[in-house]
């Protein structure tokens, strides 16, 4: 990811990410403060997510062209949600026999499963689109050009 971020002000360069999640951060609009977790997840994810990628039916893998753009979906899903869980954190009721330090380890427990429930349920809609019809053309309709 070296050639992907400028150290001098931590922002991504988007021609140096994947195509697809190119496409999809302008068709999402992902906010330009959050380019470079996204490009983090994107490459931190990738062997979790070829994974489960080689483990889907070919025709789950089917809906979508290749690897790439199944990549990318996840990756989108996995910012916006981890935004989401560091975001209700700080209101976040914590056990109060932790100390910090097991808090700390606890809310990485939490977003860890976020993470890894991004992935189930991508997984689970790219099955579903098998035979739903709309949720088949929503996939095709995201990377349309």
């Amino acid at each position: 990811m070296s050639e992907t971020v400028n150290n001098e002000n931590n922002k991504v360069d988007l021609e140096s990410v994947s195509p697809e999640l190119r496409h999809l951060i302008e068709f999402e609009e992902v906010p330009e403060e959050m380019h470079l977790m996204v490009a983090s997840i994107h490459e931190a994810s990738e062997s979790v997510v070829r994974g489960e990628w080689d483990a889907l039916p070919n025709s789950a893998q089917n809906i979508l062209d290749n690897f790439e753009q199944f990549h990318a979906l996840i990756t989108i899903s996995q910012a916006f949600a981890s935004v989401n869980t560091i975001g209700e954190f700080d209101s976040m009721d914590m056990p109060s026999h932790l100390d910090e330090s097991q808090q700390e380890s606890y809310k990485a427990d939490i977003l860890d499963q976020v993470l890894k429930n991004c992935i189930k349920d991508m997984v689970k809609q790219l099955k579903k689109a098998r035979r739903d019809a709309i949720l088949k053309r929503d996939f095709l309709e995201t990377f349309k050009k």
